[in-house]
């Protein structure tokens, strides 16, 4: 079962993503954790992308691809995986569609959690506050939001237009997000067991 996380910076995709990982035995798959770990092994595709970065340019989708391909065919991936912050792009969801197709597999579910902006600025304010992170301030969240706001507006129609994108209510305390998406994951993987 592979599955699709939309949602702003700190909508808890993270956080649900754990549950949802360790429940259902998907793999959280993030790009950016994964290039870097290419980048630290020394991998043909990890110095490939290096160099690309190091010119502080994107890595192309072709690299990224590629990257998620070789997740994709580890035993890590085997019961599925949960794209988080990918596809930003119609031409990437269509290599990731086209990727997946090769290998019999599919996006089975798309879901974005919903979050106002208050809520996020709340959120991010607590988080910087327990965890830290550099990217935790008013400033990082609104280029975050920017971003998302400007990728899912492209992106989010395009799995629209193929089927349902489910919705989930972001401001709810994290069991009762969990309960929502579990509600849409259940029938999907009860299928997959029994078929």
């Amino acid at each position: 079962m592979n599955i699709i996380f939309f949602g702003p910076p700190a909508a808890g995709k993270g956080t649900q993503a754990r549950i949802i990982e360790e429940k259902y035995g998907l793999k959280q798959l993030s790009t950016g954790d994964m290039l870097r770990a290419e980048i630290s092994v020394g991998s043909e595709l990890g110095l490939a992308a290096k160099k690309i970065m190091d010119r502080g340019e994107l890595v192309s989708d072709e690299i990224v691809i590629g990257m998620i391909a070789k997740r994709i065919d580890s035993p890590a991936c085997a019961k599925g995986a949960i794209f988080d912050g990918f596809p930003r792009t119609v031409p990437q969801a269509d290599a990731l569609e086209k990727m997946l197709a090769e290998r019999g597999k599919k996006i089975d579910i798309v879901m974005e959690l919903e979050v106002d902006q208050d809520m996020l600025v709340a959120r991010i304010e607590k988080r910087a506050a327990e965890e830290g992170r550099s990217d935790d301030n008013i400033d990082a969240l609104k280029v975050r939001l920017e971003q998302y706001n400007d990728y899912s507006a492209k992106v989010l129609p395009y799995y629209a237009a193929k089927g349902e994108v489910h919705k989930i209510d972001g401001k709810k305390a994290i069991n009762e997000v969990t309960a929502q998406i579990e509600a849409i994951l259940q029938p999907e993987a009860e299928a997959r067991a029994a078929g």
